[in-house]
């Protein structure tokens, strides 16, 4: 199957069917293109999110399966209870969207990289001021210290990256978030991929067909009304 090369210079033209993605590397679904706010929100609205080095094009994906969080679903660990009683954190959201995002630019301790380019960084904190991009930090004092961004379509969540500085910030950060969202009429978060770190919150791999029909059913029903207000 051919991969489909986007026009960097047509925002507007159209993703192929999720299920036309390749199975190696799974999930690759286009190539090209731009990081303009339509290009991405439709991306995400139909189950396609992009991920790339540096040094590569624009590559769009939608994985099969995919990692979702169902919000009352979620998981939290003893120890994690434990740390959220003891109120060693702070915890807010969208009051530093930049930092959050160029915090989770960083080097990893595995990695030499890192596929938060300036052109995503610039894309992002775009969708950020149209309010669709979020931000959730934890904080100690006035340090950041862990957090994390993503895309809010209707009652969806996609989850892009998150960080940590000081043990079980960025966690407190999650579990914070999942909460919030659920009182806010949130049905679905997206992940992406399977990680154990987020299967141990509850995060459960399903279909990709299955994605998509929730997509359709929930990104274009709207949250509550104080959702991302006043927080």
């Amino acid at each position: 199957m051919r991969l489909t090369v986007l026009d960097p210079l047509n925002p507007e033209q159209d993703f192929p069917l999720a299920h036309q993605a390749l199975r190696e590397p799974d999930g690759l679904i286009a190539v090209g293109g731009c990081l303009s706010q339509h290009r991405l929100l439709n991306a995400y609205r139909h189950g396609i999110f992009p991920w790339y080095n540096p040094d590569e094009p624009i590559l769009w994906w939608s994985p099969d399966p995919r990692l979702v969080l169902f919000p009352d679903k979620l998981i939290i660990s003893r120890s994690l209870r434990k740390t959220l009683r003891k109120s060693i954190f702070s915890v807010t959201f969208d009051q530093a969207f930049n930092e959050v995002i160029a915090a989770c630019a960083n080097p990893r301790k595995d990695t030499a990289g890192t596929w938060i380019t300036a052109e995503i960084n610039v894309a992002y904190n775009q969708l950020h001021q149209a309010g669709f991009a979020h931000s959730v930090e934890t904080w100690i004092g006035d340090e950041l210290v862990g957090g994390l961004y993503g895309v809010a379509l209707g009652q969806v969540f996609f989850g892009e990256s998150m960080f940590h500085t000081r043990t079980d910030a960025s966690k407190v950060a999650f579990a914070t978030l999942v909460q919030q969202l659920k009182s806010w009429d949130y049905q679905l978060i997206d992940c992406q991929v399977h990680t154990t770190h987020l299967e141990g919150f509850g995060a459960q791999e399903i279909e990709r067909d299955w994605f998509i029909k929730l997509l359709d059913q929930y990104c274009d029903s709207p949250a509550s009304p104080s959702a991302w207000h006043a927080q």
